[in-house]
């Protein structure tokens, strides 16, 4: 049977690994065994995804982009150029610390900025937005928009990425027209609507 998803040439596939139909995995790339990978997701030049990483259907990653074991990316991820992850808190070369890998989540929606480090253990919320150059040390809320070093929350977005207003607790995206109640330190889209 003739698979049904894309790869350069020039890219390594180990297996075992289980990738979705209409993938596409560009130059240079390697997916290491055990990996999940789902369908439609456009991988770009230079990318390794280590063993047992989970990703979504429809992510993007973009070029130079190392997902490490531990890594769980969600539906509509976009991870963009040179952002990296983490999965141990303190390496050491001459320490073999695999068995003390810290899960990672990325969960629906989410991106990550160019060159941002997501130091692991931590889960990126529903549609966060993570600027470029970030670097994330601890949970990002759902909707939250955060920046700098270490990424604090600026503000908030909507799920098409566009930044949210709030009169009170209430916002209505002025691109899309989605609604939004913040509860305490939470945003959640208004049921419905």
């Amino acid at each position: 049977m003739e698979k049904g998803y894309f790869v350069h040439e020039s890219s390594y596939i180990d297996q075992p690994c289980k990738i979705g139909d209409g993938t596409k995995i560009w130059h240079f790339c390697h997916i290491m065994q055990d990996c999940v990978i789902g369908e439609n997701c456009n991988i770009g030049q230079n990318v390794v995804i280590s063993p047992g990483v989970v990703i979504g259907n429809n992510v993007k990653i973009q070029n130079n982009v190392s997902v490490y074991t531990g890594v769980i990316c969600e539906d509509d991820v976009f991870l963009g150029p040179s952002c990296v992850f983490t999965n141990v808190i303190n390496p050491r070369s001459h320490v073999n610390r695999k068995s003390e890998y810290k899960k990672t989540v990325v969960r629906q929606g989410a991106s990550i900025g160019a060159n941002a480090t997501i130091v692991c253990g931590h889960t990126i919320g529903r549609y966060a937005l993570v600027g470029a150059g970030a670097v994330v040390t601890g949970d990002i809320p759902d909707h939250a928009l955060a920046v700098g070093n270490p990424a604090r929350r600026i503000g908030w977005v909507c799920s098409c990425g566009e930044k949210l207003e709030f009169s009170g607790s209430h916002a209505a995206c002025g691109a899309c027209q989605k609604r939004y109640i913040k509860e305490g330190d939470a945003v959640v889209r208004e049921a419905g609507i």
